[in-house]
């Protein structure tokens, strides 16, 4: 199978790799996995509280160069979103912007799950009804 070049950019030069405080009451953090492949994906989300506005994201993915990749494509999307827009990302979206092939889609939806998974825990924090 061979990767498209953003898979292969985002594998080899992964952006906003790393780890916030979870307990930050302006992080979100959303943990997601799929047992059968073995990729495990941790999305964080940082929130300014006055705008409503993601300033930052940061992950941390165990698995394959797509889930790598989807990882760090997300974390660039949400900048600058609220997140409700944030929320509308979806996995087609994701999968068509890395190109990836038919046997590697759940990694774009691990991606829109995991950011879903974030901000249900930013909501949580702040008591927000979904």
């Amino acid at each position: 199978m061979s990767y498209s070049s953003a898979v292969i950019d985002h594998y080899e030069n992964p952006r906003n790799v790393g780890v916030f405080e979870k307990d930050d009451p302006d992080v979100g953090t959303g943990l997601v996995g799929a047992p059968a492949c073995g990729d495990v994906m941790r999305l964080q989300i940082k929130v300014d509280n006055v705008t409503g506005l993601i300033t930052d994201a940061k992950f941390k993915t165990y698995g394959c160069g797509s889930a790598i990749a989807s990882s760090s494509l997300v974390t660039e999307w949400v900048k600058g979103k609220t997140i409700d827009q944030a929320e509308q990302i979806k996995n087609v979206q994701i999968a068509k912007e890395l190109a990836l092939p038919p046997v590697k889609i759940h990694c774009s939806i691990l991606a829109e799950d995991a950011i879903k998974a974030a901000i249900d825990d930013y909501r949580k924090k702040h008591d927000f009804v979904n």
